[in-house]
Parts: C-alpha cells; structure tokens; sequence
C-alpha cells in the first residue's frame, strides 16, 4: 500500500514529453526542478507529467499526527535508517496493480540514487523492512515520490521521522505531489500556480545537505 501515490493517471494535468531512451540525469533533475514528475501509464511508457496543484506537507506547526501514532514512536518499536536498502523500497513503492512505477522507473530512481539524487527514507523492526518514503532531493526541496509499509505503522512513523530531519537539515519544502485523505491527516495542503513555484525555486536554491546523521528526538 502506498499513500504518497499519484494514483489515477488522470490527476495528471498535462503531458510534457516522453523521457529520453537513456537516462539524461540532468535532464531529469532539470523536470523535477520545475515542478514535473515522471509516470508510467499503463503501457509502461515512461511521460513527464505537470499538475496545476501540488500537496505539501508542512514542516512548521501546521505538521500533526495523531496521538496512537507518537504513543507507537515513543514505545521506540522501529528504528529508522536512510538508504538502509533503497532497492527493496523501490520495490515496495512498485508493488501494487496497477503501478505507475514502471522498471524503467525503477532504473532511472537507482541512477538518481547512485549519484546522490534519490534517497529511501526506512523504518525497520530488527532486521526486518517495515516501511519507508522515496522521495528526490534537490537543494532544500523534498519530493516524495512514493511510500509503502510492510508492517503496520511502518511507513507513518517513517513520515514523522523523515519530517524531523528535514526540519534538522533546515529543507523548506516536502512536495507530496497529489493530496489525499491519509496526507491530509499530517496537515498536507494544496497550493497552485506561481505560489508554489516561488516556494519550489526559494527550496531548490538551498545548500542542503539529505543524507546526513539521523537525530532521534526523546
């Protein structure tokens, strides 16, 4: 299961162009910099995509969780780690009929990885995998790309945990893409246009750094 999810194709407002045969990452970079996103469609042909409305998740005040979920933080049942294994959360982003997430995707999200692009965000019990968000960095914006859980609870508290970071690392925008009720309950709120652009420019000009120590508050 996924809730940072594109869902149905047709949400997408405009079709851009279809993304090179090989993989132009400053290219793709350059997409996601103004505020486009890659998507399969059911084929598997790989579309850059732009959407009139994008949902942020809020890394002020206005972030909020519900009380059962900081009593399952504060019983420390799941350790969090960055890129602990980021092809098993590709996978499990991946894992739902039908996907957007197409294994041209999967491959272009390895590249990003291996060059400090993309990042998994995890939550594990033991040694075991229980949920993690995908997302794409760039300066100081975060755009999440997907989540999954494979143990309840798993992919919520990697929310929580993976806000606290990026509140340490001072990053001034998680772009979740496409709003829906489970993001709504972390305070997730539309915005459109030119004001989400100037947000997203301010973010992307940032010097910020994602993959650094993980501080796990008391």
């Amino acid at each position: 299961p996924s809730s940072l999810d594109r869902g149905d194709p047709r949400i997408a407002k405009s079709k851009i162009q279809n993304i090179m045969t090989k993989y132009d990452l400053s290219g793709i970079i350059s997409g996601y910099s103004q505020g486009h996103f890659l998507m399969a469609e059911d084929d598997n042909d790989l579309q850059w995509y732009s959407s009139n409305e994008h949902a942020l998740i809020p890394l002020d005040a206005r972030f909020r969780y519900r009380t059962s979920l900081r009593r399952v933080i504060n019983q420390s049942r799941f350790s969090v780690r960055i890129n602990g294994d980021f092809r098993a959360v590709v996978a499990g982003c991946a894992d739902r009929d039908p996907t957007w997430i197409s294994i041209e995707l999967q491959e272009i999200y390895w590249e990003l990885y291996q060059h400090g692009w993309a990042y998994s965000f995890e939550t594990w019990q033991g040694n075991e995998l229980a949920g993690g968000v995908l997302g794409i960095a760039i300066g100081g914006a975060f755009i999440g790309e997907s989540m999954f859980f494979r143990i309840p609870d798993g992919s919520k508290v990697a929310m929580v945990e993976l806000v606290r970071h990026l509140r340490q690392q001072n990053f001034s925008l998680f772009d979740a893409q496409m709003l829906n009720p489970h993001l709504e309950r972390f305070g997730a709120y539309p915005i459109k246009g030119q004001a989400y652009q100037r947000l997203l420019q301010t973010a992307i000009n940032q010097n910020c750094q994602f993959n650094h120590k993980i501080e796990i508050e008391d």
